[in-house]
């Protein structure tokens, strides 16, 4: 834990030892009603089977699904949806909201075959809850290995987790390609540009299309499901620990059938090792 008045390490380096944003020490969670705590944990629950829903979708499910909770209306769910950075209209979440300012740069990954590690790493935003709020967690993956390369949370939004996140990533290796969403996090200028200071080509995902990242995706609703939704972290320090705690499994010791019952990390580490999976119908070897 940090401590404010330590001799030799500012609260800065303290929180950089960690792993965790400065701004999440200083953070004071604002309560939020019971109520729709809950109801945000069943729209990201659903959310997760049918990114495709919307509001009225949305506030259909839960009215036909959770008869338990009495009347819920289409504003409140618009609003917690806002809060949570879910768009209603497009397959694809908005936790990362676009700026007219930032570059967009083109889709590279269309009929690539992913043959290497560090041929194409992907990033992205996801909603964590609490039991008195929520926090973020932004996570980087290589898509030939599933490993989780690097990771970060944070109790807001603005780009600076994602920039840690980044550096942290390009300390151990620097991929070909990097694959991101339109969102301002990751066309800003500077996280852009540590990718093209390294000669990494920068890819981004087509408006609303969910699954031209779909490795990241997949990563969201086996953490949630196998970690997230198990627990009520107290805090963003209790949540730190053990989503850590589930990282190091998932990219150590959790064997996956995709990759030829091979961990994460056994195979980023491990360029001659060959497995093949099917993706929309066609088989790739990697």
């Amino acid at each position: 834990m940090i401590q404010p008045a330590h001799p030799d390490l500012s609260l800065r380096k303290q929180s950089a030892l960690i792993g965790l944003p400065l701004s999440s020490y200083y953070y004071q969670p604002v309560p939020m009603d019971p109520f729709n705590l809950l109801l945000m944990k069943l729209i990201d629950g659903e959310y997760l089977k049918h990114p495709f829903y919307g509001v009225r979708r949305m506030t259909k499910h839960i009215k036909e699904n959770h008869k338990e909770l009495g009347p819920v209306n289409r504003k409140r769910v618009a609003r917690l949806m806002r809060i949570m950075g879910i768009q209603g209209i497009h397959p694809k979440k908005k936790l990362s909201i676009p700026s007219k300012d930032h570059q967009i740069y083109p889709y590279l990954l269309k009929g690539v075959v992913i043959d290497h590690p560090d041929q194409v790493w992907s990033v992205d935003i996801t909603y964590i809850p609490m039991k008195k709020g929520f926090c973020y967690l932004v996570a980087i993956v290589d898509w030939y290995s599933r490993s989780i390369v690097s990771w970060k949370l944070s109790v807001t939004m603005e780009v600076d987790f994602c920039i840690e996140a980044l550096q942290n990533a390009l300390q151990m290796s620097h991929p070909e390609i990097f694959n991101s969403d339109q969102g301002s996090q990751f066309t800003s200028k500077a996280f852009v540009q540590l990718l093209l200071d390294r000669n990494i080509q920068v890819s981004m995902d087509g408006k609303g299309r969910v699954f031209d990242n779909i490795f990241i995706e997949r990563f969201w609703r086996t953490i949630k499901y196998e970690e997230v939704y198990l627990h009520s972290y107290e805090n963003v320090w209790e949540a730190e620990k053990k989503i850590g705690a589930y990282i190091h499994f998932y990219n150590q010791e959790r064997f996956h059938s995709s990759l030829g019952y091979l961990t994460p990390n056994a195979l980023y580490q491990d360029k001659k090792v060959v497995v093949s999976y099917q993706k929309e119908g066609e088989t790739i070897s990697l």
